[in-house]
């Protein structure tokens, strides 16, 4: 079954698209939240500005190690 995006508001999902079920079906799901809109952006600002902070390492190279950790 695909994924299903819906919008929650008032304490009830509202799908934002057509659903393939059948009247009264009992389904069991996860929510995930989905950044958009004002709060995505907000979310998404603070998130770049912790990304771009230098921090301080005693390795000279970092980069020659990416591979160190990988499968």
């Amino acid at each position: 079954m695909k994924t299903i995006h819906a919008i929650f508001e008032n304490g009830v999902f509202h799908p934002k698209e057509q659903v393939d079920l059948p009247e009264h079906s009992e389904v069991e799901f996860e929510p995930k939240i989905i950044l958009s809109g004002k709060s995505g952006g907000n979310a998404m600002k603070g998130i770049r500005e912790i990304l771009s902070r230098k921090f301080k390492t005693d390795q000279s190279d970092l980069a020659a190690r990416h591979n160190e950790h990988q499968p």
